[in-house]
């Protein structure tokens, strides 16, 4: 069985305040849901209890340092995509990193317009994709330009439809439950309200075709595949 892929979710595990602070509304504004921890242990402890899609992890961690939780995620068989994003510019840290399990290695200070690109190469080789644009019949979404074209004319979405439709895009012939809609577009510090979901898919559906989402009840959503 295929694991369902949520494209969009980001743990950043950063202890610099006002770093991390940047960092994390950078790519939320590229369009991924961040959570934003200060510490090795708290992001060990959410890692081993929740899925995230890619983890952005500084070195120098508190309580336990950034290449402990990196040893520790790779020695449980955890495969998810690691970005190591530090200080530390030595060729020998850069080796001890990738070496240890990481899958990419930035030095900071960074330009966010890059460490969102280089998120999304690393997302999209985990998802086994080659091309950067998602289609589906005559549908085009580009997610770094955050565009969508329908037979080569512009659609206009919000941010949320647009991350709607990246996860369901994505994920299309496999059927996602509201709870895995709702942590691939929203962060901890982000609560949706009770019908948001229902709403975005709604405005989905006449921009693209009533049948374009079908819901299973009591299940979820899918785009089937075309």
């Amino acid at each position: 069985m295929t694991a369902t892929i949520s494209p969009m979710r980001i743990l950043l595990a950063e202890d610099d305040p006002l770093l991390g602070d940047g960092l994390a509304a950078g790519l939320r504004q590229s369009g991924f849901a961040v959570d934003w921890l200060k510490d090795g242990e708290s992001a060990l402890a959410a890692l081993q209890s929740e899925r995230f899609d890619l983890l952005v992890l500084d070195l120098g961690l508190p309580k336990l340092s950034g290449m402990d939780v990196l040893k520790r995620l790779r020695a449980r068989g955890s495969a998810m995509p690691v970005l190591i994003l530090t200080a530390r510019d030595a060729t020998t840290d850069k080796i001890a990193g990738l070496d240890g399990g990481a899958d990419d290695y930035l030095v900071k200070p960074v330009d966010l317009d890059e460490l969102a690109a280089r998120a999304r190469a690393l997302l999209r080789r985990s998802a086994g994709r080659a091309e950067p644009v998602l289609r589906h019949g005559g549908l085009m979404l580009d997610p770094a330009g955050h565009r969508v074209e329908i037979d080569g004319k512009a659609v206009e979405l919000s941010a949320r439809e647009f991350a709607v439709l990246h996860a369901l895009l994505a994920n299309a012939g496999r059927v996602m439950t509201r709870a895995q809609l709702e942590q691939s577009i929203y962060g901890w510090s982000e609560e949706p309200d009770s019908n948001a979901l229902e709403v975005h898919v709604h405005h989905l559906r006449r921009k693209f075709g009533a049948d374009f989402i079908r819901t299973l009840r009591g299940v979820g959503y899918t785009i089937p595949k075309a």
